[in-house]
């Protein structure tokens, strides 16, 4: 069987709509005789023929899988960064909770333990990442898991102090709605 197919019979087996996003390193997998090349080759091709599609730099995401990108960036962060300690914080929490007016349109924010970098996902938007030195079990009370998006989520009063401390704007919050989510 050809690699391109054996990669899309792979691939039409194993995806559904909650597990559709790889790593070449999850794909490769599928071809572990591949060299190196012709599997860089093979993705690019995949990509070309619209079997993947490029979500950043190291992930693909299989479209044939009926996956609903809404949390796709989220999905991306955790993958991205799955050996650090992140959390979706600042603007993307405030935004959710209805703290501030305005709601950042395909992007998401994170504080990380890893550092401050912007991702760039094309048309899916960009995954901003901003370091942080604090520790979980520092902030245990203060974070819940939100099994939809794979990621820990910090409570207002986090996003707010993580908002000060990254020295971002304050000025869309509305302070009104901070102390009724308190």
């Amino acid at each position: 069987m050809q690699p391109i197919k054996q990669l899309s019979t792979t691939l039409a087996d194993l995806a559904d709509e909650n597990h559709a996003v790889f790593s070449p390193a999850d794909l490769r997998a599928v071809l572990p005789k591949h060299h190196p090349g012709a599997f860089r080759a093979l993705l690019s091709r995949a990509v070309k023929d619209r079997l993947l599609r490029r979500i950043c730099r190291g992930l693909y995401l299989y479209p044939r899988a009926g996956y609903s990108t809404g949390l796709l960036l989220y999905h991306a962060a955790a993958r991205l960064r799955a050996d650090g300690f992140n959390y979706i914080s600042l603007e993307s929490v405030l935004s959710d909770a209805g703290v501030i007016s305005q709601i950042p349109m395909n992007d998401v924010t994170l504080m990380s333990s890893g550092r401050t970098s912007t991702i760039r996902c094309g048309e899916f938007g960009a995954i901003e990442f901003v370091h942080t030195k604090k520790r979980p079990a520092a902030l245990a009370r203060e974070l819940t898991y939100d099994g939809r998006c794979h990621l820990w989520r910090a409570s207002v009063r986090l996003a707010i102090r993580d908002m000060k401390a990254a020295r971002r704007s304050l000025d869309l919050v509305d302070w009104e709605a901070v102390d009724e989510s308190l």
